[in-house]
């Protein structure tokens, strides 16, 4: 097998971690390479990071994944004397935000980007302080710096700019959001994030092993299982840990019964901003229903402190069992009457209906995962392209619309809710009275060695990409959550629709402000 991915690559220092192929690019053909990997062979872009060698080098990786056969190649280039690096965003696109990343936090700097404005860290922030370099204290507070940010700026008669945050009313976390419009009409809409930035991929570097479980469940809270879970299998990955049978398919329960509180959740408050009150009071009611499941078999609402390296703590007895699939086939009669009645409204429909729509070239430009990619036919998701827990034992359809807009986004989420509430049934009936729910014995991660952890989120996919030291400690953790990929494209959803129908487009997103800043 190794033998011909070297042939498939054509490079002869190939490096092996797993089911992860390294190997070293030179600068000035890491752009054929990634197109060929991108454009010529079609596989797809993961995530792309860099790695503060602490000698005074760095490594910039850019890591591809074929999907059905978990297997992924990592071209990478070494700066030692230059800072600069060549960026590929012309090229792919998709890679523009990983590349502004890389600046940001390493003070790397791709020549040629197409927008190279700071991310995620605010014009308060030292342009020459880097935290993500080795030799940035992860205590340190730097001098507070007087930078300014510049929104695009659309000029034209009777254009007029509305700021909207970044404190909202309700419970939301804060973002701005700068529209111009001309009349209601949105021209241009533009976010701008970071205000949730808690260090996160810098606490990774010096907490504890269980500590750091439990930092991946508050990267974005209401994806605290599907985060932790990805985070864990990448840690298992690097340290050879089996899984007991058993824990694989109580992963599976759990994943889904996250995504099943959060599309009930996203249903129910997309119906409330239309005005449609009934749809609105029965999502939460329904969603309140799993929160109250969860919390019965796990003790957190969330799902905190469910995943373990090599497995779970929780385990879900016989007669628990039996209730959990009572109730959901209750709920699922319940989630049946209320789409029929949502379906039957004609005022829903009309708002919901060519809301929002986003254009099929720019998903894929961008990247687009989830939901969102889904609702335009998209036809991608972890749980199949790069099975783990059990999923590869369970038997379903990926979730498919074509129109792209807010219906569209509605339908995938009913879809995908009911769809798992089948796996969860399917995955009961698989699940033993007795067997370990965690693997046993120390933990020892491999020395110098990479990993990666893919899950489905409910939102969609999420990437952790490991790297350890000579040591076999955890010296790097890259995270991509869905919402990296997705805010990008959001602007472009907005444009052409009237400012009132924003707060509902926002909603079919539902993207993760925390997710996104780390």
């Amino acid at each position: 097998m190794e033998e011909k991915i070297k042939n498939l690559i054509g490079n002869e220092n190939l490096q092996n971690f797993g089911n992860i192929n390294i190997y070293e690019v030179s600068i000035s053909n890491i752009m054929d390479v990634c197109k060929d990997l991108y454009h010529g062979r079609h596989l797809q872009l993961k995530t792309a990071l860099a790695i503060d060698n602490g000698n005074g080098t760095f490594k910039i990786m850019y890591v591809f994944g074929i999907p059905k056969q978990n297997v992924f190649f990592v071209p990478y280039i070494e700066l030692g004397d230059s800072t600069d690096f060549p960026s590929l965003a012309n090229e792919i696109h998709e890679i523009t935000n990983y590349e502004r990343k890389i600046r940001t936090f390493f003070g790397l700097h791709p020549v040629g980007h197409i927008d190279p404005k700071p991310i995620i860290l605010h014009e308060n922030w030292p342009a020459n302080q880097h935290p993500l370099r080795k030799n940035f204290a992860w205590d340190h507070r730097p001098p507070q710096a007087d930078g300014t940010y510049e929104f695009a700026k659309i000029e034209g008669e009777g254009i007029y700019e509305i700021p909207v945050g970044p404190v909202h009313a309700g419970i939301i976390e804060p973002g701005h959001f700068r529209f111009s419009v001309a009349g209601e009409e949105i021209v241009n809409l533009e976010a701008k994030l970071g205000y949730v930035h808690k260090g996160s991929e810098k606490l990774f570097e010096i907490l504890p092993l269980e500590q750091k479980i439990k930092l991946s469940e508050k990267i974005s809270g209401d994806s605290a299982f599907s985060h932790s879970l990805a985070f864990c299998q990448a840690v298992e990955a690097i340290s050879n840990t089996k899984i007991p049978e058993k824990a694989k398919w109580l992963r599976v329960i759990f994943a889904e019964l996250e995504r099943l509180s959060n599309h009930f959740g996203d249903i129910g408050f997309m119906m409330l901003d239309t005005g449609f009150s009934f749809g609105g009071s029965n999502g939460t009611r329904l969603r309140e229903m799993i929160m109250q499941i969860n919390e019965r078999i796990t003790g957190s609402r969330f799902l905190r402190g469910t995943n373990a390296i090599g497995g779970v703590t929780k385990d879900i007895s016989g007669s628990q069992g039996n209730d959990l699939a009572k109730d959901l086939e209750k709920i699922k009669k319940d989630f049946a009457e209320i789409i029929e009645i949502a379906n039957d409204t004609s005022s829903l429909q009309n708002r919901l209906e060519k809301t929002g729509t986003l254009d099929p070239e720019i998903a894929v430009d961008h990247g687009v995962v989830g939901v969102a990619g889904r609702a335009l036919g998209i036809e991608k998701d972890a749980r199949i392209e790069y099975p783990y827990a059990a999923y590869a034992k369970v038997p379903f359809k990926i979730a498919i619309e074509e129109t792209g807009d807010v219906n569209a986004r509605f339908k995938i989420r009913v879809k995908e809710a009911n769809a798992s509430i089948g796996i969860i049934l399917h995955a009961l009936e698989n699940l033993t009275e007795t067997g370990d729910i965690c693997a046993s014995g120390n933990i020892n991660l491999a020395k110098d060695s990479y990993s990666i952890g893919i899950v489905e989120g409910w939102r969609g996919e999420i990437v952790y990409f490991i790297a350890t030291d000579s040591k076999g400690g955890i010296s790097r953790v890259e995270v991509r959550d869905p919402s990296f990929l997705n805010w990008t494209v959001l602007g472009y959803a907005g444009k052409t629709n009237i400012v009132p129908d924003f707060p509902l487009i926002n909603k079919s997103f539902n993207l993760s402000y925390s997710g996104n800043d780390l």
